[in-house]
């Protein structure tokens, strides 16, 4: 042993009391610069005091498809025709220009419903949410939501100027299985038709699931223990979900919400196989290498009635989807500002 004899040696407690402390301070600090990373916190204004979206008209939406056109799954083809009818009368009430992609998926004939604003060529931004549902299910808040949302944006931005950006409202079909994840879906067969005809995208903005609202302690799950020491124990927020390489239009979409609503919003920009990420129409405009993110409430990180039965209209909070709505137009507005 080397060093002065005369120098007493340090307890054992205290050397691993030493370790253990850098060891949490090093664990805390990845953690926070993890959370930085992933969740790209924004500081802006928050929204105006008096809120634009109309609750009952939300709420008037989710009945009309959960209820009146119900079921409508893939195989319902009379009631998905009805819901594609009443979205187009919905866009022409707004204001909108209204027009129809066919296209094939299986056996059958589906409608993608499109409502246009602004000007017929240029660069566009799209916010789209899909029609059908997930077997015979009531389907409200997955995606009677999404759509109501889209319906109501079209009769707020129909009450304005005409944007100076060609902003695309895009209802899909087939986003459900059996033909989630193919070719068969209706925003892959969307995606493709713009990349075939060289349009030009600013951003993709799906509206997944935005109705259920939860303010109990641990009513949020995640899908990796990390995300725990992130993110909030509570489901009274929304999200702008994308990838990894989605940093920046993430950030953007979320800074224009917060500058529409008084909501609180979180972000997340994840690997594309963390499961959730990619469960929407977003993924196949990312697919053709179009800018696209996701703005939901979690879906079944919250909404427990997922794929259930029990996914009806009387279980959504439309006072919050409606502050959601007010985020999206200002993230719409936001994102036409954009060179």
């Amino acid at each position: 042993m080397t060093g002065n004899p005369d120098t007493p040696l340090r307890p054992r407690s205290s050397l691993f009391l030493c370790s253990a402390t850098c060891v949490l301070v090093l664990l805390v600090a990845s953690i926070a610069i993890t959370g930085l990373w992933v969740t790209q916190p924004v500081w802006v204004r928050c929204g105006p005091p008096i809120p634009t979206a109309d609750p009952v008209r939300l709420q008037a939406h989710v009945r009309m498809l959960s209820e009146s056109f119900f079921p409508r799954s893939s195989d319902d083809t009379t009631n998905l025709a009805r819901c594609a009818t009443y979205i187009s009368q919905q866009f022409a009430t707004a204001g909108a220009q209204v027009s129809t992609q066919q296209y094939r998926a299986g056996t059958q004939k589906f409608d993608n419903v499109i409502g246009r604003f602004g000007p017929s060529t240029g660069a566009c931004v799209i916010v789209g949410a899909h029609y059908d549902a997930c077997g015979r299910e009531p389907a409200a808040d997955d995606n009677a939501s999404g759509i109501a949302g889209v319906l109501e944006l079209a009769r707020l931005l129909g009450r304005g100027p005409a944007p100076a950006t060609t902003v695309l409202l895009v209802t899909y079909c087939t986003e459900e299985p059996p033909y989630f994840a193919t070719p068969g879906m209706g925003s892959y067969q969307h995606a493709k038709l713009l990349k075939r005809t060289g349009v030009a995208v600013k951003a993709m903005i799906s509206v997944e699931m935005i109705g259920r609202f939860d303010d109990r302690f641990m009513s949020q799950t995640y899908p990796a223990p990390l995300l725990y020491a992130i993110y909030p124990s509570r489901g009274n927020y929304v999200s702008v979900i994308g990838d990894i390489t989605s940093r920046t239009l993430i950030r953007s979409v979320k800074t224009g919400m917060k500058r529409g609503t008084d909501l609180p919003i979180w972000s997340a920009s994840l690997p594309r196989r963390i499961p959730g990420v990619y469960f929407s129409d977003h993924r196949n405009y990312r697919e053709f290498g179009f800018p696209a993110v996701m703005v939901t409430d979690t879906a079944m990180y919250r909404n427990h009635d997922y794929h259930q039965s029990a996914d009806t209209c009387d279980r959504l909070d439309f006072i919050r989807m409606a502050k959601v709505v007010d985020g999206l137009l200002e993230a719409v507005r936001t994102q036409c500002k954009v060179k």
